[in-house]
């Protein structure tokens, strides 16, 4: 399964003038899927992570689901980011971070994208996110 998640940062030049950068992700699974809703009927095929400025950050909280047959103890990464430099302003986290999930578990999941105060001279970025659940 894979995610994709989408947002717009605004650099500021100036008090007065704004001008607003798109950034795209991906977010590739294994054995687990994230969902709208607790029943997960509702698959999460895209994150819009709306406007954000440097010094800000947003948060998404889906549903994640072991959808293996064994206990995964879970981890997010990120990779691929363009420009390279983007991964030093921006970072991803979640809660989720080495916990332990056996089979069919379903749980939310908050991810925050959290945008550097000191950003400057990237209009545009984009990066994979890889969440994996590594066997118990």
């Amino acid at each position: 399964m894979v995610l994709v998640a989408t947002a717009t940062i605004a650099v500021v030049e100036a008090v007065s003038n704004r001008k607003g950068v798109s950034n795209q992700g991906k977010i590739k699974v294994f054995n687990l899927g994230f969902y709208w809703d607790n029943a997960c009927t509702n698959a999460t095929v895209a994150v819009d992570w709306g406007l954000l400025y440097p010094g800000a950050a947003s948060s998404v909280t889906l549903y994640v689901r072991n959808e293996g047959s064994s206990a995964v103890k879970l981890n997010l990464a990120t990779r691929n980011w363009n420009p390279v430099n983007a991964s030093e302003h921006i970072t991803l986290t979640w809660n989720r971070e080495g916990q332990v999930f056996e089979p069919q578990t379903v749980a939310t999941a908050t991810l925050t994208l959290l945008v550097s105060a000191n950003m400057s001279g990237i209009a545009n970025f984009s990066f994979d996110t890889i969440v994996t659940g590594v066997g118990q």
